[in-house]
Parts: structure tokens; C-alpha cells; sequence
């Protein structure tokens, strides 16, 4: 039987973040071979992702980031059980390196990020397996988005709870500012889409069928229940859709007037907002 020193279980350790014991276990069952020790615990690690999968991830870290010449961003969140981890500051790096590896490949879904490599030459679905291994918490990249326009601004809102990206449609002076007003608009107003033609049209049926419902609840003649749910969805979009919301700095324009103030050119071209409901 191989003797285990400490000093090979502190290397261990360092290079996994894994405890102590569990380390020198792995060095004891792997008979001192380092790289087989590694495979054991990242098996651990598997088994206990296995096992937390059915958990609720309700916490974690949201990150919206731009490249340097604010052409791309990327927001995502990564998930945990408990606000402790994701306010562990290995746990924000390890987003942070998701988000910049995520940009750097241009990925444009969540499942192209989890496939994608890290430093190491594994990919971050099998980094993620790593830390719930490690933590012993359901970890997982639930929500990602990439935006590619002339201009890209990103907002995170204080507390890494929300985060918004908003795309473009030129650049220029004062388009920076401009943007932040509207990410932060987003943040706050959670629209469901840039103007009407990006509603879904079962969210205008529903929202018809709720009106029409309100309409007879309330007492309104049966001639009229169509024209009054009609009004009510006119009303829905215009709060809903960002553009036509009123611009929460100034509610005598809209978001659209907002930024025509700045460039007669200027307009959304499409944004993301990722949250972690509270």
C-alpha cells in the first residue's frame, strides 16, 4: 500500500478545491496515482450531481457582459441552492470565466456553452459536475443569451439578480449613455418584447380573453366585450412592449422617443433580460 503524505494531499486539494479527507481518500483508494485520484472524485462529483438533480436551484450569480468594443454581449445566470454560494467569490469567478469564454466563442446557446472548453480542455458542463462535487449544491447554467449589433450595452443590477442586454442599431456619441438608460429600463420593466410585432400571438389571444373576461365580470354589454378587450390589449402592449413604454426618466416620451432624442437613427434592435426571482 502506496504511503499518502500530506504534502500530496494538499496538492490534491489545491488542484480540485476538494476537502482534505476526501482527497486523501481518493490518494488512499487510488494508491497514491495522482491522476487516477483526480478521476475518482470527479466520479464523486457525478454521483452527487446525479443525486441533486432534482433540486431547486432558485439562487445564483447573473452576469451581462460586453467584448471591448461593445459589438457582442453575452448575460447568463448561473444557478445555485443557496444566496452563500453565489455570493462565494470563487463562485462569482467561476461565472465570470463561463460569461468571457462564453463571448470569446460567440456561443449562442446555453447548450454551445456547456460544451465549450476552459483553460484545462474540459468543458464547463463537466467544471459545473466539478463544483457540485466541491459544494454539494445543484449547480447549473439555466438562462444565456448572446446579442451581436452596433452597439451593445450590458446592466447588472446591484445585488447580481437581474441583468439586461440591449442591442443597438448604431453607434456613437452619447449611444453609451442612451443605452445604459434603456438596459436599466428593462431591468426595471421587464418588457415582454421590443415593440408589438415581437409579441407572440398566444400572448395577445390571452391577454383578449382576459379583457373580454373583465369586460363581462364587470357587467358590459355583450356588443361591446370585443371593442373593450381590444382597448385593453392596446393598453397591455403599450405598457409591455419597450419601446412604447414611458421612459422611466422622463414619462412625457417613450423609450422610442427617448432615443430618437439622441439620434434620429436610434432604436432597439433586440434585448435580453435574465432574473432570479426573489
Amino acid at each position: 500500500m502506496a504511503t499518502i503524505t500530506a504534502a500530496e494531499v494538499n496538492q490534491l486539494r489545491k488542484q480540485t478545491g476538494l476537502g482534505m479527507m476526501d482527497c486523501k481518500k481518493a490518494l488512499v483508494e487510488a494508491e497514491g496515482d495522482f491522476e487516477k485520484a483526480i478521476e475518482i472524485l470527479r466520479k464523486k462529483g457525478q454521483k452527487i450531481a446525479e443525486k441533486r438533480g432534482d433540486r431547486d436551484a432558485a439562487e445564483g450569480h447573473v452576469m451581462a457582459i460586453t467584448n471591448a468594443d461593445a459589438t457582442e454581449g453575452v448575460t447568463l445566470v448561473l444557478n445555485s441552492e443557496t444566496d452563500f454560494v453565489a455570493n462565494n467569490a470563487d463562485f462569482i469567478a467561476f461565472t465570470t470565466n463561463i460569461a468571457n469564454t462564453a463571448l470569446a466563442a460567440k456561443a449562442k446557446t446555453k447548450e454551445e456553452v456547456n460544451a465549450l472548453t476552459l483553460e484545462d480542455g474540459r468543458t464547463i458542463l463537466e467544471h459545473v459536475t466539478d463544483q457540485i462535487g466541491k459544494i454539494g449544491e445543484k449547480i447549473e447554467v439555466s438562462d444565456y443569451a448572446y446579442i451581436s449589433a452596433p452597439a451593445v450595452v450590458a446592466y447588472n443590477h446591484p445585488g447580481n439578480n437581474i441583468a439586461s442586454l440591449v442591442g443597438l442599431s448604431v453607434a456613437g456619441e452619447g449611444v453609451a449613455t442612451a443605452g445604459r438608460d434603456v438596459a436599466m429600463q428593462i431591468a426595471a420593466m421587464a418588457p415582454v418584447a421590443v415593440d408589438e410585432s415581437g409579441v407572440a400571438e398566444d400572448i395577445k389571444a390571452k391577454e383578449l380573453e382576459i379583457g373580454r373576461e373583465q369586460a363581462i365580470q364587470e357587467g358590459k354589454p355583450e356588443q361591446i366585450l370585443d371593442k373593450i378587450a381590444q382597448g385593453k390589449l392596446v393598453k397591455f402592449l403599450k405598457e409591455n412592449t419597450l419601446l412604447t413604454q414611458d421612459f422611466i426618466k422622463d414619462n412625457k416620451m417613450s423609450v422610442a422617443g427617448y432615443l430618437k432624442s439622441i439620434n434620429p437613427n436610434l432604436t432597439v434592435t433586440e434585448f435580453k433580460r435574465i432574473s432570479i426571482a426573489k
